[in-house]
């Protein structure tokens, strides 16, 4: 069933637990993150950013395929279908293809466009009850082609998005999209604490790979409700289909055929699943 996110990152929250958005990229990602998230009955957040959507073949194309997918794999769980890091006009077009829930990240713009542009993306999705998030104080690192240094959350203009009625806040406090260099500086875990202090709501935080697992855990306990993944399922993805190449004569057992060269990937995205969902089982 495709929800909206409000309800279970409200629940995660109230119990200071975590939904994961994994990003699709394809049908074999789709498939086996739902099947993974199935047998954990764990609910899960897709997340679709424009230019996956463009690779799809359309946000339509998105949204009928993991509909499609949850009734002819009978998947129990709650799904929620999330645009990631949408502009205006991407926002229109998923909320067009009936995503349940919507991404505008305007955080590139000045703040007080960002702020008037988020709430009348807000009064859109509320309308059709749909979960709006919206991210301030640039996440670093290199995200669907644009790459951003870090920058953190002014405290003052969190507070004016939840004003606006934000379901959900993207928040820069250290973290960055993509690998981690070496000489990464970490969380700022006070600024985080000060934060949901004022806000009280559901926090997200993107870039969650590569951040240790005693540090989430950390973010989860002070107000992160929602943790991005994409990097660690396209390594495993990336290694496994090396593996597969590299181990296998191409031209012998028609290993051409997508479906072989593709049975490991399919494997390391559902356990790489299992992996990550299972990390702060309550």
């Amino acid at each position: 069933m495709i929800v909206n996110a409000k309800e279970i990152l409200n629940n995660a929250y109230k119990n200071q637990d975590v939904v994961f958005q994994i990003n699709i990229n394809n049908l074999e990602w789709a498939k086996n993150i739902l099947l993974a998230a199935n047998e954990l009955k764990k609910p899960i957040i897709l997340g679709v950013t424009p230019n996956a959507a463009k690779y799809f073949g359309g946000y339509h194309v998105c949204y009928n395929l993991v509909n499609s997918l949850i009734l002819d794999l009978k998947i129990k769980i709650p799904v929620c279908l999330h645009l990631d890091h949408g502009n205006f006009d991407d926002c229109l077009k998923a909320i067009a293809a009936n995503f349940s829930s919507i991404m505008f990240d305007g955080s590139r713009l000045p703040f007080e466009k960002n702020l008037k542009l988020s709430k009348k993306i807000l009064e859109i999705c509320h309308k059709k009850n749909l979960s709006v998030e919206c991210e301030i104080g640039r996440i670093g690192g290199h995200e669907d082609n644009i790459i951003s240094k870090v920058a953190y959350t002014d405290i003052n203009e969190a507070i004016q998005f939840k004003k606006i009625g934000v379901d959900m806040l993207a928040i820069g406090i250290g973290n960055i999209h993509g690998q981690y260099p070496k000489n990464w500086q970490g969380i700022n875990f006070k600024l985080l604490k000060k934060i949901n202090k004022k806000l009280n709501i559901p926090l997200v935080l993107h870039g969650g790979s590569g951040i240790d697992k005693k540090d989430l855990k950390k973010c989860i306990e002070n107000g992160i409700a929602k943790i991005n993944i994409n990097t660690e399922l396209q390594i495993a993805n990336a290694k496994a289909i090396e593996n597969f190449i590299k181990n296998n004569d191409i031209m012998k057992n028609k290993n051409y055929n997508p479906r072989k060269l593709y049975k490991l990937a399919n494997k390391s995205i559902f356990n790489k699943t299992k992996e990550i969902l299972q990390r702060f089982l309550n």
